[in-house]
C-alpha cells in the first residue's frame, strides 16, 4: 500500500521580502551571490521564515542579518506562490516603513538602489517579477460594460425621447458610457479596458469614434487604454489591447510592441504558459466567484487561483464577482489585483 503522505507536494518554503526606498524613492535590490540557488539574479532583500517566527520577525531579523539594519515592517504588498523545479515558495513581501542603521551587504551581496521604473529591466526570479508589478501597475482593471447591461447604463437615462429616431438614441446612451468612463477616472481608474461588443459588432464606425474620444479622455487623465480584441486598432491609436483567451491561442507571437501593454483572459494554465510565451504584461484569470457574466457557473475559488499562478510568472488579475474591496484578498494569494465591470463601473 502506498503512503498517501509521499504523493503529497512539499509545503512551500514561506520566504518574507522588504520593499525598502530611500528618500529619494529608489528601491533596493540584493543580487544573490554565487553559489547560491539562482545565483545572479537580483531580488527583494529578505529570507526564509524560521520555526516559531512571524513573517514580521523574520523580516526583521533577516535585514539585520544581511543589510545590518533596524527595520520596522510596514503594510502587505503581495504574496506570490510560485513553483520552480525543485521546490515550492510562497513569497510574503512587505514594506519596509522605517529603519536606522546603514545598509550594507554583509553577505558580500551586491546592492543596488534602483528607481521604481527601471525594476522590470532586472533579472529577477520569476517570484520576484509580480512584485514589481504589485508595485507599479493598478491594482484595478476596469473593463468598460457593454452599452445595453440595463444594470450598468440605466435605462431611464437613456429612454428614447417620444418622436426621437434611432440615432439620437443611440447617441444618448453613447453620451451616457462615456459620462460614466468620466466618473471611474475621476474615482481613480488608470488602466481601463474599452469593451462594447454589441456597438463594435453592429456600428464599427461609430464604435471607433467612441473609442477615440474615450482614449482621449483616459490620456487626459494620466490613464491607460486597452482595446478589446482589435489589434488593428491599437496600432492606430498607440494604445493596449486586451486578447480574448480565443484570438491568444491563434497567436504566435506578441502583437504589439512592447510600449503597448498586451493583456490575455485566461481560464486555465494551459492558456496562462501561452500568455506568458507570447511575452503578454499580465493575464486576467477567471471566474473566480460566481458571476452574472458566468450564470451557472460556481467559480474556480482563491485556492485554484493561487495553486494556478504558481506556475507563471505573469502579473495576474483576478476576475469574477469581485469588488474593489477584494484586492486585499487577491494579494494575499498572488494576484496583481481585480479586474471587473459590476464590481467597479459606477451604477
Amino acid at each position: 500500500m502506498s503512503d498517501p503522505d509521499r504523493s503529497r507536494p512539499p509545503p512551500p518554503i514561506h520566504v518574507v521580502a522588504g520593499v525598502i526606498a530611500d528618500v529619494r524613492g529608489r528601491i533596493l535590490l540584493a543580487r544573490r551571490t554565487e553559489g547560491r540557488d539562482l545565483a545572479g539574479l537580483w531580488e527583494f532583500p529578505g529570507g526564509k521564515v524560521d520555526p516559531g517566527e512571524t513573517p514580521e520577525q523574520a523580516l526583521v531579523r533577516e535585514l539585520r542579518e544581511e543589510l545590518g539594519i533596524e527595520a520596522r515592517v510596514g503594510e502587505a504588498v503581495i504574496e506570490v506562490p510560485q513553483r520552480y523545479p525543485h521546490k515550492r515558495l510562497r513569497l510574503d513581501v512587505r514594506r519596509i516603513a522605517s529603519w536606522t542603521g546603514s545598509v550594507k551587504g554583509l553577505d558580500g551581496q551586491a546592492l543596488a538602489w534602483v528607481p521604481p521604473h527601471k525594476l522590470a529591466s532586472y533579472a529577477m526570479p520569476d517570484a520576484d517579477r509580480p512584485v514589481v508589478a504589485a508595485l507599479r501597475q493598478p491594482a484595478l482593471y476596469w473593463v468598460t460594460p457593454d452599452l445595453i447591461m440595463p444594470d450598468l447604463v440605466r435605462s431611464d437615462l437613456v429612454r428614447p425621447e417620444p418622436g426621437a429616431g434611432d440615432s439620437r438614441h443611440d447617441a444618448r446612451i453613447e453620451r451616457v458610457w462615456r459620462d460614466a468612463l468620466r466618473a471611474a477616472l475621476d474615482a481613480g481608474a488608470r488602466r481601463v479596458q474599452l469593451r462594447a461588443p454589441t456597438l463594435a459588432a453592429s456600428a464599427p464606425a461609430r464604435w471607433r469614434a467612441l473609442v477615440e474620444a474615450a482614449v482621449a479622455d483616459i490620456r487626459a487623465a494620466d490613464g491607460e487604454a486597452l482595446i478589446n480584441d482589435d489589434v488593428a486598432l491599437a496600432e492606430a491609436l498607440g494604445i493596449g489591447v486586451h486578447l480574448p483567451a480565443r484570438r491568444l491561442r491563434a497567436l504566435a507571437a506578441r502583437p504589439l510592441s512592447p510600449a503597448q501593454p498586451v493583456i490575455a483572459s485566461c481560464h486555465d494554465l494551459d492558456e496562462l504558459r501561452l500568455a506568458q510565451a507570447l511575452g503578454c504584461d499580465a493575464a486576467v484569470l477567471g471566474p473566480v466567484l460566481p458571476t452574472a457574466s458566468h450564470p451557472g457557473q460556481p467559480g474556480i475559488g482563491w485556492e485554484t487561483f493561487a495553486a494556478l499562478r504558481e506556475d507563471v510568472a505573469l502579473p495576474m488579475y483576478a476576475i469574477g464577482g469581485l469588488q474593489r474591496d477584494d484586492v486585499a484578498i487577491a494579494r494575499r494569494h498572488g494576484a496583481q489585483g481585480i479586474a471587473a465591470i459590476r464590481g467597479l463601473w459606477p451604477g
